[in-house]
């Protein structure tokens, strides 16, 4: 009995210290980096809450939305986001001090979908040079993902602004090649990039441009460039304006009775942000590029994405207006943001997080539009190369033609 008792013993004594030694082998694998712990995850982002690009400000609101959700059901395999998140009021200098408050104040593990061109390129080089992720930036300037070599740290979520442009200089040539163009554009990072496409776009018909009218994010309105752009003659209405006076100026063309053909930039396409604004009798026909499924489109009301959106809608941004698709934009954020965490695992240290966002494979979030996947690598941090051409008819968007693939052309 006792042989028996000390051989139970010893083989109970070797259990324990398999076991013993595989809760050290888990425990050595968990590495965390500045914001990360057991309990929580710290994530930085800002917003322009205010200024004359707040219209933004919902994306902010949605994806801390986003985060409450995932916080209600436990946190991302035990652990707390805890999401800060700031107004830079689309002011680059403000933009600067709040990350610098984020990232050596707070410690956040990573940024995350700061918006806006102009500020995220204040803080690019700052970025880089802590070596903290600056992922999924809420733009699609073409130096957040044209460069990787030279910023590493950096990644877009938008399609390319310049491809962008350039595929609605494709749409002139190919349907309207005898055009007259006037274009509307905002005077700052954003509208340079989109405009630098589309005139690489027209390649050696950049003649067809007859007037161009800049605008500053100061002015009041752009009703005196609007007045400039008609007296041009032209019969194409390119709209490169931010939300504010993209409204503007649409309801300026029902003003003056001009009717154009209009194109109208992506981060202006809102139906409740934009459109409902401006008079949907002044956007009829209007065109525009997308990536996201419109709320306001009756096609999606069976989708099981925008069902899953509605819901959350419901329960944590119920005064959300349902109609402004920079709500489904929000949520698609905030499934990347989900996905990259979860991804990580206990791997939560700023090297391991870049390499999971740059290491997408054809992840799409439920409110992308159908076709349209995310994938990224360490040599292309452009992770949404498709677009869905659209035209508004009545109250609603709807498709027109087959994806348009802008793979390779940054």
């Amino acid at each position: 009995m006792r042989s028996w008792s000390g051989r139970t013993l010893a083989i109970s004594a070797s259990a324990a210290a398999i076991a013993l030694a595989l809760v050290g082998q888990a425990s050595a694998q968990k590495a965390y980096g500045p914001g990360a712990s057991d309990q929580e995850i710290k994530v930085g982002n800002f917003v322009p809450y205010s200024g004359p690009a707040s219209a933004y400000g919902i994306v902010g609101k949605v994806e801390a939305a986003y985060v409450r959700m995932l916080n209600d059901k436990g946190g991302i395999n035990g652990r707390r986001i805890n999401y800060i998140s700031y107004d830079d009021a689309y002011s680059p200098p403000k933009a600067v001090e709040q990350t610098r408050k984020l990232v050596e104040s707070d410690e956040v593990l990573f940024l995350f979908q700061t918006l806006g061109t102009p500020s995220n390129s204040a803080i690019m080089k700052y970025t880089n040079s802590k070596k903290v992720p600056q992922i999924f930036v809420s733009s699609g300037g073409s130096k957040f993902g044209n460069d990787p070599k030279q910023f590493p740290w950096t990644m877009p979520f938008n399609p390319s602004y310049e491809t962008e442009g350039r595929l609605y200089a494709q749409y002139i040539l190919q349907t309207l090649p005898n055009a007259k163009i006037a274009v509307l554009v905002q005077n700052d990072d954003y509208g340079k990039d989109i405009y630098k496409g589309f005139k690489e776009g027209l390649g050696d018909k950049t003649s067809m441009i007859v007037a161009e009218a800049p605008y500053d994010l100061a002015e009041p309105t752009v009703d005196s460039q609007m007045l400039k752009l008609k007296a041009s003659g032209a019969d194409v209405f390119v709209n490169f304006a931010t939300p504010k006076f993209a409204a503007q100026a649409t309801r300026k063309l029902g003003e003056l009775g001009w009717k154009p053909v209009h194109l109208l930039n992506n981060v202006s396409a809102s139906v409740g942000a934009v459109l409902k604004p401006a008079g949907f009798e002044n956007a009829q026909d209007a065109i525009t590029l997308t990536y996201v499924k419109d709320p306001t489109d009756p096609a999606w009301a069976s989708d099981p994405g925008i069902k899953a959106w509605s819901e959350f809608m419901d329960k944590y941004v119920p005064d959300g207006d349902r109609t402004n698709a920079l709500t489904v934009y929000g949520f698609a954020a905030g499934q990347t943001l989900e996905h990259i965490l979860r991804q990580a695992g206990d791997n939560l240290t700023r090297e391991n997080i870049m390499n999971v966002a740059t290491s997408l494979k054809d992840f799409s979030p439920t409110v992308l539009y159908p076709g349209i996947v995310m994938s990224t690598s360490k040599t292309d941090h452009f992770p949404i190369e498709q677009m869905q051409l659209m035209r508004f008819k009545g109250d609603r968007w709807e498709a027109d033609g087959p994806l348009l693939s802008a793979q390779g052309k940054h």
